[in-house]
């Protein structure tokens, strides 16, 4: 069987991670669509693994958490009878948590938008984490029991309210205005100044123009929820790890302290191993 060289596997993933869809990806690489297609569950499964294992025991003070819409298969209203209510076909919901100080994205999960995806999210956000931290989140309710179910009271937690003009009339690219906020203390002193979850909703800008497949109105949204998976993994690897994020002037894995230096995108490759070459 024909086996990509690590040039071209080098070549397929720094095209991926840059934005670009599988296909556009295979015309630019020069192979076949199929070949991409399969490299990707192969990657993102390596970098699932790696991020779970080198996260770990994080000396994160500040913690953001928030949820990024997507859609696999079909959009919602779209989805056959027979597909309804099944995990993914319809709405997906992408978690993550960024750490405000570093940068770092410690924890990421492809998921519903319930209370039983809120509880594994946030106790896999606990188990990555060295002490005790400041936890902003929006409104959404299934915070609340899973953030107590994770860390009782060792946890300054908070929830940021956004009300929104109601009186406006909203089009289909123009949400209504938010015209304030109010954060409410949950659990612990958090402090006033930092309840906030801007970094993670830019977070949320950053992986929709990092991931063709996060592109509102096109045809490259995800036909299988797994690959939609794979796709996150390999971004968080490439942004964690690869990508010198201009604020800090270094890699957030870096900034971290579990990175000695920017990683390359031969080196996320050869996460693959040499049976992969």
């Amino acid at each position: 069987m024909n086996r990509l060289s690590r040039e071209k596997q080098t070549r397929i993933i720094a095209a991926l991670v840059e934005g670009n869809s599988l296909r556009s990806t295979a015309r630019m690489c020069d192979v076949a669509f199929n070949t991409v297609l399969n490299l990707l569950p192969d990657i993102g499964h390596a970098c699932a693994e790696y991020q779970d294992k080198t996260l770990n025991n994080l000396k994160c003070r500040r913690i953001q958490v928030d949820e990024c819409w997507s859609f696999c298969y079909a959009k919602q209203k779209n989805v056959p009878e027979k597909k309804k209510g099944q995990f993914g076909y319809g709405d997906v919901w992408t978690w993550v948590a960024i750490d405000a100080d570093t940068k770092l994205v410690p924890s990421f999960m492809v998921g519903n938008r319930d209370g039983q995806t809120a509880k594994i999210f946030i106790d896999d956000l606990k188990s990555r984490l060295a002490s005790r931290i400041q936890l902003p989140s929006d409104g959404l309710k299934v915070y609340l029991e899973a953030v107590e179910g994770a860390f009782g009271a060792d946890i300054d937690y908070a929830m940021l309210h956004k009300i929104y003009e109601s009186s406006q009339e909203e089009t289909r690219y123009s949400p209504a205005v938010c015209v304030s906020c109010k954060s409410q203390r949950i659990q612990g002193g958090p402090d006033p100044k930092h309840v906030s979850t801007s970094y993670v909703e830019r977070q949320s800008l950053s992986m929709r123009m990092g991931m063709r497949r996060f592109t509102r109105l096109t045809n490259a949204f995800s036909k299988k929820v797994e690959n939609h998976a794979y796709s996150v993994a390999l971004y968080y690897m490439h942004y964690n790890f690869a990508r010198i994020h201009k604020t800090i002037r270094v890699t957030p894995a870096m900034e971290a302290e579990v990175s000695d230096h920017v990683w390359s995108v031969e080196e996320i490759a050869a996460l693959l191993g040499s049976e992969a070459a």
